[in-house]
């Protein structure tokens, strides 16, 4: 479907003044369009671009409407009140979507609405009617220690690729980083020295994190051999002799992996040392906090080590560890219900 000049505008404003990740932007974008495709169906109008440029420079320089033929996708968005929303998502309601992904959608044009009323494309917010039903609070997954441990040993730690997977594994166990800040860290946010690595996180966040003895070991090993290796060592010297920041861990290219490529090597040594299959990159970093908070870290330290920006953000994990502790006791107490 054609893409709307305000639906551009509102993309920029995502990535460029709410930092949002490109992920979530296209996330929000789909539903973004998906709410237009609605309109148009319900309308009936054809999208003329010329057309719709023309309104939305019309509101863009006074919030009138001259020049313009007939209605418009923009005005009609734009215009839109609580009764066409509350329509939309009961459309929504129809095709059956988990309520985690109705939450986003109602989030996006709860967003979308607040900075076009604040940028006076549109007079009010409909969204402000709107309420959103409230989620089951879902808890984040987590495995053991001893599948950690498993799932550690799987790559092969003879080759600079098998290397490279066991320092990318160790790395988001050791430091509880997500994917997406795993693939943007670079040779020099590594300061082995102190036992410690740069990340840059959400919203342009950044913040240093603990770098464990397991982790560190495993990614100079890895270095040493990528540097020695005949195809990626002029590699890897060309690039660390550069000014182009240099990824740590590279793909079998010679260029920084994807989010897309850790989770298909995770998927490999899953499938090696038999664990469930649902198991993901973010598995990891669930199990990190709660194995932290199970041996006695205290909630604020995970949060920082998280990078999460509320403590209610990182005390669902307090509810895993509550459960565990619940169930050592059933098993060991003699006067438990269980025992």
């Amino acid at each position: 479907m054609t893409t709307l000049p305000i639906t551009q505008s509102f993309a920029s404003y995502l990535t460029d003044e709410r930092h949002f990740s490109p992920y979530t932007a296209r996330c929000y974008g789909a539903d973004l369009r998906q709410f237009i495709e609605y309109l148009v169906d319900e309308a009936g109008l054809a999208i003329d671009q010329a057309n719709e440029e023309l309104a939305f420079k019309a509101r863009t320089d006074s919030g009138a409407l001259p020049m313009v033929k007939g209605p418009t996708h923009t005005q009609t968005i734009c215009e839109a009140d609580a009764d066409l929303i509350r329509a939309y998502l009961g459309f929504l309601g129809e095709q059956n979507y988990s309520p985690a992904t109705m939450a986003r959608k109602i989030a996006t044009l709860r967003s979308f609405y607040k900075w076009a009323h604040r940028n006076e494309f549109a007079v009010n917010n409909p969204m402000t009617l709107i309420r959103t039903p409230r989620q089951s609070k879902r808890l984040p997954k987590a495995i053991t220690v001893e599948q950690v441990e498993r799932l550690l040993s799987a790559p092969n730690d003879h080759d600079v690729l098998g290397r490279r997977d066991r320092a990318m594994l160790e790395t988001l166990y050791s430091t509880g980083i997500r994917v997406s800040e795993l693939v943007g860290i670079n040779y020099n946010d590594m300061d082995i020295e102190n036992e410690a690595m740069h990340v840059r996180g959400k919203g342009r966040k950044e913040r240093i994190v603990p770098l464990g003895s397991h982790a560190i070991r495993a990614i100079t090993k890895y270095t040493e051999l990528l540097s020695a290796d005949p195809k990626f060592g002029p590699i890897w010297a060309n690039r660390a002799n550069g000014e182009t920041p240099l990824p740590l861990f590279l793909n079998k290219h010679g260029n920084g992996l994807s989010s897309r490529s850790v989770r298909r090597k995770l998927d490999k040594y899953l499938r090696i040392v038999g664990l469930d299959s649902t198991i993901s990159p973010h598995t990891l970093r669930h199990s990190f906090a709660t194995h932290l908070l199970e041996n006695g870290a205290d909630l604020r330290s995970v949060q920082e080590l998280l990078g999460h920006q509320s403590l209610s953000t990182t005390q669902v994990y307090t509810h895993l560890s509550t459960e565990r502790v619940e169930e050592v006791y059933n098993q060991a107490h003699p006067r438990s219900e269980a025992g």
